[in-house]
């Protein structure tokens, strides 16, 4: 009889601080899924600036097609100095492999567990647990024309009724699991897209009575997730207003070091990555903090994978070396990317031995 077939996943390490986070990451997958508790394989492929460096390409086709034959896609961090005048840049394929996985929606948590209270700004204690999604593959960041002249600029910010229900649907889809609420955040009151934004999500709404629907504009829901995030649940918005926002909300958790994020398409792979750069000042020193990193693997196991357990082994190993400030300089700590790494790993270890 043949066994289980394994699951297959790509990592793409990037630059930078890429490789070293990744590394960390990986070592946390391959203590959890040790002894046959998951069973995986897994495919390291060039992306990003260590693409372009082999192959001249940011997304080789070796890398892409590894990707779309993956049940999950982990990735690091791309970019960086070294290649500001390359012909093409490392982010032209994040942007290419978004759109050959048509990966539309990203998933970005917003959560202050009681380890992370002391780093946060927001000092009441109260517990903040909320997700923003995000359209990710049109708006303006997309949208033509675009032009840029001495004494003229145009973006266009464009968006098909297509791309607002799929968006929509997911975001309606996660409340579900969550709190049963959603805000989709826009500036309805000055643009059109917003407007239409606005009437095509209260048309689904009606679609989904048990999950509560508001609408927010983004200037006030600004100072929301500052002044009240405790509000919350599921925030839903376009891509401008999303990249920013979902910024704005890593920050009142204390350390961009820290959070994962996930982007979905209808089919095929999910990708999964910390929400920070390649931060090239702190590369080769030791001292990236690799829990973004290991939250993303995390992060897989629970909704690629549905591995429930093994997502508890992780985060309740963060958490207990966070307690015992084991962390990095971002979070007011000395110790290596390399010492809280194994310190999560000892203490996964650790719990498992106790049972």
């Amino acid at each position: 009889m043949q066994g289980k077939k394994k699951v297959q996943i790509t990592a793409l390490a990037g630059d930078y601080i890429g490789p070293e986070i990744m590394a960390a990451g990986l070592k946390v997958l391959e203590v959890v899924g040790e002894n046959g508790r998951f069973d995986y394989e897994l495919h390291e492929v060039p992306f990003g600036g260590a693409a372009i460096d082999q192959t001249g390409e940011p997304l080789p086709q070796e890398t892409l097609s590894a990707c779309q034959q993956s049940d999950a896609v982990l990735l690091a961090a791309i970019g960086g100095p070294k290649w500001d005048h390359a012909v093409k840049r490392p982010e032209a394929g994040l942007l290419e492999i978004r759109k050959k996985l048509n990966l539309f929606a990203n998933i970005r948590p917003t959560v202050i567990e009681e380890a992370m209270q002391q780093y946060s700004p927001l000092k009441n204690g109260k517990p903040v647990n909320f997700v923003i999604v995000r359209e990710l593959t049109s708006g303006i960041y997309f949208g033509t024309p675009r032009q840029l002249d001495e004494n003229y600029a145009l973006d266009t910010m464009r968006y098909t009724k297509e791309e607002v229900q799929r968006i929509t649907r997911s975001a309606f889809e996660l409340a579900r699991k969550r709190k049963k609420h959603v805000t989709l955040v826009d500036k309805a009151n000055v643009l059109a897209t917003s407007k239409f934004w606005r009437r095509i999500v209260a048309e689904i709404a009606l679609t989904y009575p048990d999950v509560a629907y508001d609408a927010c504009y983004v200037d006030a829901a600004s100072m929301k997730i500052i002044s009240a995030p405790q509000q919350f649940d599921v925030i839903l918005t376009e891509n401008l207003f999303g990249d920013i926002l979902s910024d704005e909300a890593a920050e009142i958790t204390g350390s961009l070091g820290t959070i994962p994020s996930m982007s979905l398409g209808s089919s095929g792979p999910a990708l999964y990555e910390p929400i920070h750069g390649s931060a090239p000042d702190i590369a080769g020193k030791g001292i990236a903090d690799p829990i973004s990193m290991i939250r993303s693997v995390a992060m897989m196991l629970a909704n690629s994978f549905d591995r429930a357990d093994l997502v508890a082994q992780i985060t309740t190993a963060i958490n207990a070396v966070i307690s015992k400030q084991i962390v990095t300089p971002d979070l007011g700590g000395n110790a290596s990317t390399t010492e809280v790494t194994d310190a999560i790993i000892t203490t996964i270890k650790e719990s498992r031995n106790s049972k």
